[in-house]
């Protein structure tokens, strides 16, 4: 999985739904700085965190690894 590709499709989900990363951040309970991380590619949700937002965001999960 490319992370920072998986990184910016996270930006752009988010982005879509209007939400900031602290919203985001409070939906799936972790801190803005997590988020931030995850959208710059220097970390990766867990795969529960994954799964979770492949249901919120209404996307197959493979869509994160693409």
């Amino acid at each position: 999985m490319d992370q920072t590709k998986a990184g910016s499709f996270i930006k752009e989900l988010r982005k879509e739904k209007g939400l900031t990363q602290e919203q985001l951040a409070e939906k799936f309970s972790v801190s803005r700085r997590t988020v931030s991380r995850w959208e710059t590619g220097s970390n990766l949700p867990d795969l529960d965190i994954l799964i979770e937002m492949a249901d919120y965001f209404d996307v197959d999960l493979r869509e994160f690894c693409l």
